[in-house]
């Protein structure tokens, strides 16, 4: 894979503002990634769960960390979940893992 997209990975914590109030911090990390295709079985198969997956995106499994929220090219999407290939298709598949995401309406998780 070559890894010719932009996805930003972003953690969220919760701090307080200069007056005490809660607030969320967003911690944004850039990537490279791979953009794939949801296959038709995990389209299915997601569906039966009540979840509508939009995209699947390869990254490497250094550079992530548990982030729920992407984004990509200007739109959020949730993680639903992650998937690490047991078999490489090749040297460079390594060390790669796979987020499925779908869409956030509204920012709203």
């Amino acid at each position: 894979m070559t890894k010719d997209n932009e996805l930003t990975l972003i953690s969220v914590t919760y701090g307080e503002n200069d007056i005490g109030d809660a607030i969320q911090i967003e911690s944004r990390l850039n990537v490279l990634c791979d953009v794939l295709s949801v296959t038709r079985s995990e389209h299915y198969q997601a569906a039966a769960n009540g979840l509508k997956p939009s995209f699947v995106f390869a990254v490497n499994k250094f550079e992530y960390d548990g982030q729920k929220i992407v984004e990509f090219e200007g739109t959020k999407y949730k993680v639903d979940r992650t998937y690490a290939p047991r078999q490489s298709k090749g040297i460079e598949d390594f060390e790669d893992i796979e987020l499925v995401c779908s869409g956030l309406v509204n920012g709203a998780m």
